[in-house]
């Protein structure tokens, strides 16, 4: 577990966190060099960053990301390689009190991955506030006996850098830590520190993909997600959580522009006048948002069209769930 060094000289913290000093880990370092694989999950409330650490980590964007919560619904597999070895991330929903099936299933997928991976990156934010929330992840974690390094997220809005100490100090005793690493994802602040404590606790092994894979998932699924990232950024608050995309159709012309059909799923008629707007002014600017990324993510052009439909009450349907892409039973 993570002491407290004496003082408060936030550099020295970092240096004894990250075994710098203590030469933490064990590894023989005359021995021939070994690659690491392994695979880790990213926990926490929902909105605590864990999208964006995770395409911080592995250099490009996969998992979308919001201000709101909820943002993430299904486990996302993205993968970084180096010339210590491979890390496969496992961005998961954020674990939160289900008020529906489709809550419920987010948290079930959450909470399932912890058994299955070498590692659990446990992300929180700077406070020394420690919420329900935060107790219930613990309690998950209780008995678990994979290494659990706490991710201090969000440090770029700490004024005075000394008071992460607090933070460290809040935290350090709710749960048995291999590491405490404070980070700023947004900034991109201590994640090669971050990446370091990784690798150190991950196993030796062959690696499970090819140096380019960046993501098993495919590419229909990114294109659902990016255009329901362009909705919950532009939509209001409530009306986010009920949406849905799928993807009719994807396929490429022989000069290489690639024409997209995907489909808005609401729950209320209500809610469709507001995604479609005056003039269908919002799912004009909800399409071009998602066109230019889609294009520079696929580095070509792209035909994107949308529809929206209403299907009342589906997050409380397993059908219609599984029809979106979240089934209960996987």
């Amino acid at each position: 577990m993570a002491k407290k060094p004496e003082g408060t000289n936030f550099d020295k913290l970092l240096e004894e966190l990250n075994g710098k000093k203590t030469g933490a880990g064990g590894e023989n370092q005359s021995a021939p060099v070994q690659k690491k694989s392994g695979f880790v999950t990213l926990i926490g409330r929902p909105n605590v960053g864990k999208s964006t650490l995770m395409n911080h980590l592995i250099g490009q964007k996969i998992a979308i990301t919001s201000d709101k919560p909820q943002t993430t619904r299904n486990r996302i597999q993205t993968v970084y390689t180096d010339e210590r070895g491979q890390i496969i991330f496992l961005d998961t929903p954020g674990i939160h009190k289900a008020k529906n099936k489709l809550g419920e299933y987010m948290v079930n997928v959450a909470e399932h991955t912890l058994k299955e991976v070498d590692l659990i990156l446990w992300l929180v934010e700077p406070s020394t506030f420690i919420g329900a929330g935060e107790r219930h992840i613990a309690e998950q974690l209780q008995g678990i006996k994979t290494p659990i390094i706490l991710v201090i997220n969000k440090t770029d809005t700490v004024k005075n850098q000394e008071d992460i100490l607090t933070f460290i100090n809040a935290y350090k005793d709710i749960c048995n830590f291999a590491e405490i690493v404070p980070v700023s994802a947004l900034r991109d602040k201590n994640t090669d520190t971050l990446l370091e404590q990784l690798f150190k606790y991950l196993p030796y092994g062959p690696q499970f993909y090819d140096e380019d894979t960046v993501t098993d998932q495919p590419m229909r699924q990114i294109a659902a997600e990016l255009i329901r990232e362009k909705a919950l950024r532009l939509l209001d608050e409530e009306i986010p959580h009920g949406i849905a995309v799928t993807i009719e159709k994807m396929s490429e012309r022989p000069n290489g522009i690639i024409d997209v059909e995907a489909t808005i799923i609401c729950e209320r008629d209500s809610h469709k006048g507001i995604i479609i707007g005056k003039g269908g002014a919002m799912l004009k600017r909800i399409g071009s948002a998602a066109r230019r990324e889609l294009e520079n993510m696929l580095e070509t052009k792209v035909n994107l069209q949308i529809w929206v439909k209403v299907r009342k009450e589906w997050r409380d349907s397993e059908l219609l769930m599984k029809n979106y892409g979240y089934n209960p039973k996987e």
